[in-house]
């Protein structure tokens, strides 16, 4: 790790969100000038609330964070805030700064070069809505450098990204010289530019710190939780031995008796050295997304679709029949209209498709605008399973709910309260209660843990009904079967 001064210490730092809400717990841990680190945890750890606290939008309810004299601080967002959707280019990246700066646009054009989203137009007077989400992801990155900060905050930077803007953020970020911290669940991204982990403990609330890459740090931590086992299970076995033992000896009466309270107060003590094994390691349980069930012969018909080329539409024509069973890959670079198809389909109002009487379609769509984020997680689960059977299944529903590990302390949660990885889940579970006929996945894997996606990816592999999918992630794509491609690019 780079051995320059610290510029960012946090020092018994505790953080709760309202009363009995507690995210953090007596947090210590330095940043250095000069490092590259990750920071990891499950969803709902509270990864996003430290880099909250680093930008001074949130406060420690309790301890000191300290950043160095005249350090800067710039954030790059997992999605751009809503209300800033209908800025232009240029009104987006003013906002990034307190004052007004004058002659912004050659700035403007400088940071679009460096994020890879220079096009043969001039983007400054377009409204941000009009791009596409890997295009929005570029966005972001670029509305953090632009402010040429000392400490660069990347909050889950490769969600949307095509593979060559993967290519172009991992290289920038090799030759980058200032301090940069990562918020992100691809490991093949991390693995290529970080030399050191900070693992945020859902269960103890506080920082461990690790040196290494990304997969030294995975394995280093499989270790503990292996040994943290092996020592809880020699411990149970002496426990029940020193139980058996006692009854045997109680049972003998007299003096025996005393031997035996000894006994028993051993193997409390016992109880107490067991460790707590890491509790964050949970992974979602095994799901099916079943299909519905009703359906025969032809489920979708493309015959054509409008791709975008310097942002004009052309049209396209192609024969593409989807029946049950049949996965269908889109594939093209970002800003190619990939989401806009889905989102026609979705809503019916795609031209050149048709989609059989009856079907219903389940649709994941990746900034989650398909949740209503006033609702509660019960109101959104429960509105899922009525749309289907009419009545509400409260046992299904909680158990659907509990196999996304959707507790009974975050049912009642507003959705638009959840982290953007708990967003996805319950998105999930709704998939789940709606039994679709045709499936529509947006980008299903950004900002879901990496140990959930192979049980995700076996899902939809199983999956019966039609189904269209949209990744860019080719390890995700890979554990899927696939078995029409279309490629809107060719």
């Amino acid at each position: 790790m780079a051995q320059g001064e610290i510029i960012v210490r946090f020092e018994n730092v505790s953080f709760e969100y309202g009363h009995n809400n507690p995210i953090l717990e007596e947090v210590s841990f330095p940043v250095r000038r000069g490092a590259k680190l990750t920071l990891m945890g499950q969803n709902g750890a509270g990864k996003s609330t430290i880099f909250g606290m680093i930008t001074g939008a949130l406060k420690p309810t309790d301890g000191d964070l300290h950043i160095g004299r005249g350090v800067s601080v710039a954030i790059s967002k997992q999605v751009i805030p809503r209300d800033q959707l209908e800025l232009t280019v240029r009104e987006f990246f003013e906002k990034c700064f307190p004052k007004k700066v004058y002659d912004i646009d050659p700035k403007i054009d400088a940071v679009l070069e460096v994020v890879n989203l220079k096009g043969h137009e001039k983007l400054h007077d377009r409204v941000v809505k009009s791009f596409s989400g890997g295009q929005q992801a570029r966005l972001l990155l670029a509305s953090a450098l632009i402010q040429d900060p000392d400490v660069l905050l990347l909050d889950e930077p490769t969600n949307n990204l095509d593979k060559a803007g993967v290519a172009h953020l991992t290289d920038f970020l090799k030759k980058y010289e200032k301090t940069c911290v990562v918020i992100s669940h691809d490991a093949e991204f991390l693995n290529s530019f970080t030399e050191g982990v900070l693992y945020l403990n859902i269960h103890t609330r506080k920082i461990e710190q690790y040196v290494g890459n990304y997969f030294d740090v995975v394995k280093q931590i499989t270790a503990q939780i292996e040994k943290e086992n092996m020592k809880n299970a020699q411990l149970a076995k002496e426990i029940q031995a020193n139980k058996d033992k006692a009854n045997f000896f109680a049972m003998k009466g007299g003096q025996m008796r005393m031997v035996a309270k000894r006994m028993r107060e051993k193997a409390e003590e016992m109880e107490e050295a067991k460790v707590d094994v890491r509790k964050e390691d949970k992974t979602i349980r095994s799901f099916t997304i079943p299909s519905q069930p009703e359906l025969t012969g032809e489920i979708l018909n493309i015959s054509a679709f409008s791709v975008l080329k310097n942002h004009k539409p052309i049209e396209k024509t192609v024969k593409l029949s989807l029946k049950k069973k049949c996965h269908l890959l889109l594939a093209g670079p970002n800003g190619i209209g990939k989401s806009t198809l889905l989102e026609a389909l979705a809503t019916g109002k795609a031209k050149g498709t048709k989609i059989a009487d009856g079907v219903r379609i389940g649709y994941y769509r990746q900034d989650f605008s398909t949740l209503d984020f006033n609702d509660t997680v019960y109101q959104s689960l429960a509105r899922a399973i009525q749309s289907v059977d009419g009545k509400l299944d409260e046992e299904r529903m909680r158990a659907t709910a509990a196999s996304f590990l959707i507790t009974s302390d975050v049912i009642h949660t507003k959705i638009g309260s959840l982290s953007e990885g708990q967003k996805g889940l319950v998105a999930f579970a709704q998939l789940v209660l709606e039994r679709p006929g045709l499936l529509i996945l947006d980008e299903p894997t950004n900002h879901i843990n990496f140990r959930h996606l192979p049980v995700i990816a076996k899902a939809l592999d199983q999956y019966e009904g039609a189904m269209i999918l949209v990744s860019h992630v080719t390890e995700f794509v890979k554990q899927i079967r696939i078995d029409e491609v279309l490629d809107m690019e060719r």
